[in-house]
């Protein structure tokens, strides 16, 4: 069966998936888009997240056929050059630690200042808190979101 995807603003076919594979094992297995990282496989922590139409979703449990009439963009879409205003914050608030779970935060970061641009601590505190970070820089993650508000808002 072919699923046609559009990953990233591009058109990607694949042939050689069973509709009902998770997302993330497409981009990662067969499409080799690494930047999407596995850990829990259950929904659980946030750190496999993919925007789909500008929505935070766990693509390792998201069907890849559920997908196919959406806009996926993966952290390495967001920007070529690494200069998307979340990103640049999260370089400058030091945020990443160990790194494994940086994608689905940045990706989660980007939905939240899409939907609202100016977020209280409270705010980030709890969309954020779906993506679990293991070295605990919650801190440098609610300062970067904060950074990133300011960085969009000019």
């Amino acid at each position: 069966m072919n699923i046609e995807l559009k990953i990233n603003g591009e058109k990607r076919l694949i042939t050689d998936a069973d509709p009902s594979m998770p997302l993330l094992w497409v981009l990662r297995d067969i499409l080799g888009m690494t930047g999407t990282k596995y850990s829990c496989g259950m929904a659980k922590c946030g750190t496999c997240v993919v925007l789909l139409d500008g929505t935070p979703v766990n693509s390792c449990v998201l069907p890849v056929a559920e997908a196919t009439r959406a806009e996926i963009t993966t952290i390495e879409g967001l920007s070529a050059a690494g200069d998307h205003p979340v990103q640049e914050a999260w370089i400058e608030e030091d945020v990443t630690q160990c790194g494994y779970c940086q994608g689905g935060q940045i990706l989660t970061a980007v939905a939240l200042l899409q939907k609202n641009p100016n977020p209280s601590d409270a705010d980030i505190d709890e969309v954020m808190s779906d993506v679990l970070c293991r070295c605990g820089t919650y801190p440098r993650i609610r300062a970067a979101v904060k950074n990133a508000a300011g960085r969009i808002a000019k």
